[in-house]
């Protein structure tokens, strides 16, 4: 198993939702931020979580963001599945921006390659 840490970024396209982050099949992440920045104006900014098992989509934040100002919609850690996304939706596209911290999760198992250590390695 192996352990990233890992950005997402969102500069919006449109006003819909719109996948920041997919959750690969052989993983979990967990979500530490979703800092969104505004530069100018009023926002409003809505996170979901789809969850790929049940087909359906969460609200998991909401936020009215008057600008300039750095807000984090994160409370707490938010825990995706395999293929669970993350999506963003904001009121107007210009002047605003995002990043989310996570930490991705293999779960897939790396077999020993059979190398040895070398000299001094251990073992």
């Amino acid at each position: 198993m192996a352990n990233v840490y890992k950005n997402a970024f969102y500069a919006p396209t449109g006003t819909s939702a719109e996948t920041v982050y997919t959750c690969p099949t052989e993983a979990r992440a967990i979500f530490q931020t979703i800092q969104i920045t505004n530069t100018s104006g009023s926002k409003v900014v809505q996170a979901y979580i789809y969850d790929h098992s049940s087909s359906t989509q969460f609200l998991i934040a909401y936020a009215d963001i008057t600008g300039p100002t750095i807000c984090n919609l994160l409370k707490g850690s938010v825990v995706l599945e395999e293929s669970d996304e993350l999506r963003i939706a904001t009121s107007v596209t210009s002047g605003i921006s995002g990043t989310t911290a996570l930490l991705e999760v293999s779960r897939v198992y790396i077999t020993d390659s059979g190398v040895s250590p070398g000299p001094g390695g251990g073992g």
